[in-house]
């Protein structure tokens, strides 16, 4: 079974800096591809980021302009998304996701992937 688990967001000013991770609580997810969305108020679901299970790619949303860096630690059963220099439009709130195709014609596509955390809000003061 798995369970993920987000933590990391809160308030912060423009500028500044998150780190989100996401917890499998209930087992390894080192066969996964991992990623994550952000849905901000009124908006659909946005694809963020997706690491390979295997560590050895990452894919961004073309709307993500490198301030985004995806990592996971197997070890860990963790991913996490570092955010750099934020932006009042990344207020969101950011959601984990695993299991889906790597593929980047579809990886994007919120309802390709199998598993989906409760979410966790970034709130960006201007």
């Amino acid at each position: 079974q798995v369970q993920l688990v987000e933590s990391g967001g809160g308030l912060v000013q423009a500028g500044g800096s998150l780190t989100l991770s996401c917890v499998n609580s209930k087992r390894t997810f080192s066969d996964y591809n991992m990623g994550w969305f952000r849905q901000a108020p009124g908006k659909e679901r946005e694809f963020v980021a997706a690491v390979k299970w295997s560590g050895s790619s990452t894919f961004y949303g073309e709307s993500i302009k490198g301030r985004f860096t995806i990592s996971r630690a197997d070890a860990k059963n963790t991913i996490s998304l570092q955010i750099n220099s934020l932006e009042p439009e990344d207020t969101a709130v950011y959601y984990c996701a695993a299991d889906a195709p790597w593929t980047q014609v579809t990886m994007t596509i919120p309802r390709v992937w199998r598993y989906w955390g409760q979410g966790t809000q970034v709130t960006v003061s201007s």
